[in-house]
């Protein structure tokens, strides 16, 4: 039995649901009831599991249902950005991406993007040439999000926290704006007890007000024929099928139909000649969603480039020259901003540039060390990074107590290794950086990310 129970459904909605699906309802209303799933998307630039004792997300070839939620917060591989824990009908992102023809070094932007489920699928669906802005307004939210961004391991994302209508100083930039809107809540019902108290009729008139506001205001930074997929998690028409039929009376687009398997039994709706997905309870192994492809047609005036970018980055100093070999050889270049060496794809850097300027950016790229005087020391990013030379440091493999250890900020002492810097590593996944003085070591894991869980009881991992 769910331990929503002791949290009623609000009356009112309810009644709308029983209008809304009719002879369904009943299912519909007892499946919320009902326990929810978890499911996690692995990151196979870093890790794979091939094993078929765990039951597959059909509709994500990196997804996977867990048949209980373990503590992932004592898993060292979770804090290395090996898999996200994410709802599985949100997944179905990717299927939406592959209906896309977006061009070569694509811009994309997930607006609403905290706490990073879609910018981390995102970034394991574009190419390397490709560019992710990931956005988030709320500063506290943004916080999260650039951890999980960070720990993702990605060089081409750049993270910001603006509100929507700041984007419309990019008009024409992006390929792809992902819209995942904040929204009423309640395809989370069934996991939320909060979202249930919250709920009510005028909020859900709120929601669709904002929700019509985000999509006006971001709108004209698309590009024509860029692609714009719009989200919810609620079952609500006002802020799902009604709000894309009010932008369509507003500018000129035409919705893209993403294939499906029957066996997936997600709901298509056909709405004002507007084709979208939705994913109910009783009928999916996942929360309540929404999505919608939409692909713009109406001409947009194109992004101009300022004459002058605003910078305060500089060229590396004689003395960097090792932190070059601190990761791997490619098409990455490396710029100094203050006492931070940044490594950017050569070819999106001035790009990347560009938006630095025009956003309040929170952080991008791949920052590689910090300055201190003349001593250079590796930023914990660059560990989570598929760009870091391993063998430029000395590799250090830690059981599963130890490793948790570090990601308590706990001293942990390494046998027979040589002073300098040491790479941090569980099952040969890294996690961070030491620092070997001879007599003890410090640890270089960031403070604000320490788990403060006892580890007395270390948890199973559901991957063994």
């Amino acid at each position: 039995m769910s331990q929503n129970n002791t949290h009623f459904l609000p009356e009112a909605f309810t009644r709308r649901i029983r209008q809304q699906f009719g002879t369904e309802a009943d299912s519909f209303l007892a499946a919320i009831e009902k326990d929810a799933q978890t499911s996690v998307r692995i990151n196979a630039r870093k890790f794979s599991y091939s094993e078929n004792k765990i039951q597959t997300v059909p509709w994500c070839s990196t997804g996977f249902f867990l048949s209980e939620r373990p503590s992932f917060t004592l898993d060292p591989l979770f804090h290395a950005g090996a898999y996200y824990v994410q709802e599985a009908s949100s997944m179905f992102l990717e299927q939406a991406f592959r209906q896309m023809q977006l061009p070569s070094q694509a811009n994309v932007l997930d607006l609403c993007g905290a706490p990073g489920g879609k910018s981390t699928h995102l970034l394991s669906l574009i190419g390397d040439d490709d560019l992710l802005i990931s956005n988030e307004v709320i500063q506290s939210r943004a916080r999260i999000l650039h951890e999980n961004i960070r720990k993702w391991g990605a060089a081409n994302a750049l993270i910001s926290n603006n509100d929507p209508r700041d984007f419309q100083s990019l008009s024409g930039f992006f390929d792809l704006v992902v819209v995942d809107a904040p929204c009423s809540g309640e395809g989370l019902f069934r996991r939320d007890a909060a979202a249930r108290n919250e709920w009510s009729e005028a909020n859900t008139q709120l929601c669709s007000v904002r929700q019509r506001r985000i999509l006006a205001d971001i709108w004209p930074a698309l590009k024509t024929g860029g692609y714009l997929l719009y989200s919810t998690c609620t079952f609500n028409p006002a802020e799902n099928e009604e709000n894309l039929q009010w932008l369509q009376s507003q500018s000129d687009f035409e919705t893209i139909s993403i294939p499906i398997s029957a066996e997936w039994n997600i709901d298509q709706i056909k709405y004002e000649g507007i084709t979208a997905y939705r994913f109910l309870p009783h009928r999916v192994q996942g929360e309540g969603f929404f999505m919608c492809l939409i692909r713009k047609t109406e001409e947009q005036r194109e992004f101009r480039q300022p004459k002058k970018i605003n910078s305060s980055f500089e060229k590396l100093p004689a003395n960097a020259s090792t932190v070059k070999s601190w990761i791997k050889p490619g098409n990455l270049e490396m710029i100094l901003q203050r006492d931070k060496i940044i490594a950017l794809p050569a070819n999106r850097k001035n790009d990347l540039l560009i938006l630095n300027s025009l956003l309040k950016t929170v952080d991008f790229a791949l920052p590689v060390a910090e300055m201190k005087g003349k001593d250079m020391s590796p930023s914990p990013f660059l560990a989570f990074s598929e760009e870091i030379n391993r063998q430029s440091f000395a590799n250090i493999e830690l059981n599963k107590l130890d490793a948790l250890k570090f990601l308590r900020k706990e001293e942990v002492k390494t046998e027979n290794s040589a002073p300098g810097w040491q790479l941090v590593n569980y099952r040969n996944v890294p996690l961070g950086f030491l620092k070997n003085l001879g007599n003890r070591s410090n640890n270089y894991w960031p403070k604000e990310w320490r788990i403060r869980m006892q580890i007395n009881e270390t948890g199973n991992l559901w991957y063994q």
